[in-house]
């Protein structure tokens, strides 16, 4: 993996968001940062209400409840443009959405989704579990069970979404999906593997150490306001509007 020597990543820490807000705020990201208003890459670090998401891959059949199910349960399903197929999110699960020009800082595909699993891998290592990965199936795996998924886009050179980490999320919504659209592939958490309670805050506190290490990146905390105040900026300066160029 290539080096960024210290580069700058703003980090952004969020509570539980809403999927669609952490979605839209993302697009409003990538645009500020193709259109160099936003001069830093910027990574989201947070937590979902309960949510399905199908990827571009991503096929309804592989849900394996009815959508008036849950609908009652007041779970939305939906179509995003991330590689894969379908998953989950809920609490307890920590997901990291990285906003990087990958051309700037010279990160091939491959090479940046590989980056992503050593960031799952190490961290759940740190709590003594030993992960791997397959070849086939982007993510990270304890046998044959999932622990952590990577599903990500890329628009003129900018990646958005990203990895999501099973701490000590509920693992019933995984048996309403076809995970990642695989028949007969479980899902783990840490907490699962563990028998016990993993505090969140550690794990945030470890996946934001390894992001710095595997990437190189020097990340630096950006405040929420600052955020808000920034987006305002950006649409006071129409750069949506400049920016909806084909991709």
């Amino acid at each position: 993996m290539r080096g960024l020597n210290g580069k700058t990543c703003l980090c952004l820490d969020l509570p539980l968001l809403e999927y669609q807000d952490a979605l839209d705020l993302q697009h409003r990201l990538v645009s500020a940062r193709q259109g160099g208003v936003l001069e830093n890459d910027i990574v989201l670090v947070l937590e979902h209400p309960p949510v399905f998401t199908l990827g571009r891959r991503g096929d309804i059949e592989n849900l394996k409840v009815s959508k008036a199910f849950l609908k009652k349960l007041n779970i939305p399903v939906i179509q995003v443009e991330r590689g894969g197929d379908i998953t989950f999110h809920g609490p307890g699960q920590l997901v990291v959405y990285p906003i990087i020009n990958l051309a700037e800082a010279g990160l091939k595909i491959t090479d940046y989704v590989t980056g992503l699993e050593e960031i799952m891998l190490r961290t759940v290592s740190d709590w003594k579990i030993f992960a791997g990965r397959n070849v086939l199936n982007r993510g990270i795996w304890v046998a044959d069970k999932k622990l952590g998924s990577v599903g990500i886009s890329v628009k003129r050179s900018v990646c958005f979404h990203g990895c999501a980490l099973n701490v000590s999320s509920s693992l019933i919504p995984f048996q309403w999906i076809h995970p990642c659209g695989l028949v007969d592939v479980g899902v783990t958490s840490m907490a699962q593997e563990l028998s016990k309670t993993i505090p969140m805050k550690r794990v945030r506190k470890a996946m934001k150490h390894h992001f710095k290490s595997v990437f190189g990146f020097n990340l630096v905390k950006f405040e929420p306001s600052k955020m808000v105040s920034f987006l305002e900026k950006c649409i006071d300066r129409n750069i949506l509007t400049k920016l909806s160029r084909p991709t």
